[in-house]
């Protein structure tokens, strides 16, 4: 009764086979750790040096930082009263309608940041801040440093 001796306990084992390696499917999540945690402090230390365009020496006051959603424009004044759009240098006649152009659309409401060196001339940050003002930006901020707590 027995077809080809597989129904019963003797014979040899057919269904058996010898365990192979599999290759591991787990990922190694240790070298990717690594990885990040390098580029993290690379970006924590670049991040910094890559927002200042112009370099001002910038006065020491006590003021609170400024909250802003919007992508401001930076307008930059040298030692010499030179202005800055951005980085690029603009001249007096210009200033107004490049505020404009790196402010887009919605532009009189985009927040203007005046960075003036602490030894600029201040009829040149007035004069700048005036013309703004009268081209209707209304979200004017002059950008300063905040001075050491302990004097």
């Amino acid at each position: 009764m027995a077809l080809g001796g597989a129904a019963g306990g003797g014979g040899h084992v057919r269904g058996r086979r010898r365990a192979r390696k599999r290759p591991l499917s787990e990922i190694n999540v240790t070298p990717l750790v690594d990885v990040m945690l390098v580029l993290l402090i690379i970006f924590m230390i670049s991040a910094p040096l890559l927002t200042t365009g112009v370099e001002v020496e910038l006065p020491k006051t006590e003021a609170s930082a400024v909250e802003t959603n919007a992508q401001p424009v930076s307008v930059s004044i040298d030692r010499n009263g030179a202005m800055y759009v951005g980085e690029s240098e603009v001249r007096w006649e210009q200033l107004v309608v490049r505020v404009a152009q790196e402010a887009g659309e919605n532009s009189r409401e985009t927040p203007i940041f005046v960075r003036a060196d602490g030894r600029a001339p201040y009829q040149a940050v007035a004069r700048v801040m005036a013309r703004l003002s009268g081209a209707g930006f209304t979200k004017l901020n002059l950008i300063t440093d905040t001075a050491p707590t302990g004097e």
